[in-house]
């Protein structure tokens, strides 16, 4: 009987499976400079902003080792797919190397997976073409298993890098009339993890929020998570005593409050 202990990931492990979250809608170029050098400092896997920030982000995060990921189609996925393919062949060439697209959900809810699986493979082969990856946002919270599971189906059929949850923006209406969204549920991620190929990566987006919530995900197969509370995710795993190493930027680990609301 195999009685290892599980080895704990060390706080870069963590670091490395974070897309720092730069969406907001009402965000300032101010405030993404900040975001950015938190990205920096952190040793994220990359920062993930809209696409007429990646220049800015590609001159910021130089030299870092962080990679720019961005949206395109975002948040909904309603565009034209030659618009959609437009925006990551210009992000690309501007300097991201990994596109995060929205499915059209519209088309997804009704059936119309012809669309579907022509879309995803078009932006795909286009990012692949030029060297990046591509991440499939589902925005789950629209969605059935049955078309979680078609969609995983063709993403691995594309041999599409990553399938994702959510874009953190895709609210529902509640019975009491306010917009919600549940994000990354455990049973949709390992509905995911279940019917996508082994090549096939798992994102969780919305709803990651704290340390806890990380380790939990990745115990279910998620390799990468978008945040926006990158630095408090991390000053835990310092606190707690997680192994090294340690992202440069984050050795004084100073003490980090309560994150902002968001994704």
């Amino acid at each position: 009987m195999n009685t290892a202990i599980p080895q704990l990931p060390s706080v870069l492990d963590l670091a490395r499976m974070i897309d720092h979250s730069l969406l907001h809608p009402t965000m300032t170029d101010a405030q993404l400079r900040d975001g950015l050098a938190v990205a920096r400092r952190c040793a994220c896997a990359t920062a993930c902003v809209k696409p007429y920030a990646v220049p800015l982000a590609a001159a910021a995060l130089a030299g870092s080792g962080v990679a720019v990921c961005s949206v395109v189609g975002f948040p909904h996925g309603n565009s034209h797919p030659e618009t959609i393919i437009a925006e990551a062949v210009r992000a690309i060439g501007e300097g991201a190397t990994e596109i995060d697209m929205v499915a059209n959900a519209g088309k997804v809810l009704g059936g119309d997976w012809t669309y579907v699986s022509a879309e995803l493979k078009a932006v795909n082969d286009a990012c692949v073409s030029r060297g990046a990856i591509l991440k499939a946002i589902f925005e789950n919270d629209y969605l059935q298993d049955a078309h979680i599971v078609r969609l995983c189906e063709l993403c691995t059929e594309h041999a599409i890098a990553f399938v994702k949850t959510s874009t953190g923006y895709g609210f529902v209406k509640q019975p009491n009339g306010d917009y919600n969204y549940k994000g990354a549920t455990d049973a949709q991620l390992a509905l995911m993890r279940k019917h996508s190929g082994p090549q096939v990566q798992i994102k969780a987006a919305g709803g990651v929020r704290t340390l806890d919530d990380l380790l939990r995900v990745r115990a279910l197969g998620v390799t990468r998570i978008g945040a926006t509370a990158t630095e408090a995710i991390l000053a835990e795993a310092i606190r707690r005593g997680l192994p090294g190493p340690v992202p440069p930027g984050l050795r004084a680990a100073a003490k980090v409050g309560p994150s902002p609301a968001g994704y």
